[in-house]
């Protein structure tokens, strides 16, 4: 197994500083058991530990089907770490007879979540549970208690939340007394305001390390669309022999926030090729110069 770099979570958990996002899962022609296992094994052969799902991902049928992969290979799970996440409602699969689409963080659906999110993966324990998206109808102090509760019965080794702004986290975390451990937004050079609308700042302020879904703006990165990033990115590609998809993804590797990239595909090639983020070198002249072509214009 490679050796990759590792991000300490919380006291008796780290993650690899890359992390396998499955919410394309249940997209892919093969969902077997055996090509998952293929995915899995890809990933850990790198040093990728650390696997993240949400309950809706593939209209909740993601975990469902790593499950099936775990019960095929039982010993993948000692070598992974599991995040998950719950608290979206959408009508479709067990929840089509929803009216709309909504969040719920109450007490109850996120004890079942996590009941339904151990049952469909077939683990006895979710490394992290995360709310999915903050909820405008939230009740902090019971969402906080059943977080905490997830904790004390062992269904759940830490928390955090994704898609939240600092003042949904500091809510939520007054009425907790387990620490919220990573917030999972959307980081990229196509998505780069959380350099500098205070996302970023707030965690590290704190060293907590961030999670970054979609880091290369959901494929936009690599479809063109701006000639100027598309050039630069080219360039240090080139220097460092590795395709431009990874020198997008050193490029959040080297922020000092230690943010973890999610690297979400179904294409084996693709998986194989994680790690090289790590062969480019990016010294702060370099960052600035991505930096610079994603924002179209020089910094102040």
């Amino acid at each position: 197994m490679t050796e990759m770099p590792r991000s300490q979570i919380a006291a008796d958990l780290s993650f690899s500083r890359i992390v396998y996002g499955m919410w394309r899962l249940g997209d892919d022609a093969d969902t077997s058991p055996r090509h998952v296992q293929a995915k899995i094994e890809s990933c850990l052969s790198q040093g990728i530990t650390t696997f993240d799902q949400a309950d809706i991902y593939g209209g909740y049928t993601a975990e469902a089907i790593l499950g099936g992969a775990l019960k095929a290979a039982p010993q993948l799970r000692a070598r992974m770490e599991i995040v998950t996440k719950c608290d979206i409602v959408a009508p479709t699969g067990r929840y089509a007879s929803a009216r709309v689409k909504h969040y719920d963080s109450s007490a109850a659906h996120i004890a079942r979540s996590v009941d339904t999110s151990l049952k469909d993966m077939g683990i006895e324990q979710i490394d992290l549970l995360l709310i999915h998206r903050p909820d405008p109808l939230m009740d902090h102090n019971e969402t906080g208690a059943a977080l905490d509760e997830a904790v004390a019965s062992g269904k759940v080794r830490a928390v955090g939340v994704s898609n939240f702004k600092h003042w949904d986290w500091t809510l939520l975390q007054s009425a907790m007394s387990s620490p919220l451990v990573t917030n999972q937004i959307e980081i990229s050079l196509a998505a780069h305001q959380p350099f500098t609308n205070g996302d970023i700042a707030f965690l590290q302020e704190r060293g907590i390390p961030p999670m970054a879904w979609s880091p290369l703006g959901g494929g936009a990165l690599m479809a063109g669309g701006n000639d100027v990033l598309n050039d630069e990115l080219r360039r240090v590609a080139g220097e460092a022999g590795v395709d431009t998809a990874a020198v997008a993804v050193a490029w959040l590797l080297a922020h000092p926030a230690g943010i973890l990239p999610v690297m979400g595909t179904n294409t084996l090639s693709r998986i194989e090729k994680f790690s090289d983020a790590f062969k480019v070198g990016m010294d702060r002249e370099t960052w600035f110069a991505l930096y610079t072509a994603a924002m179209g214009q020089e910094v102040p």
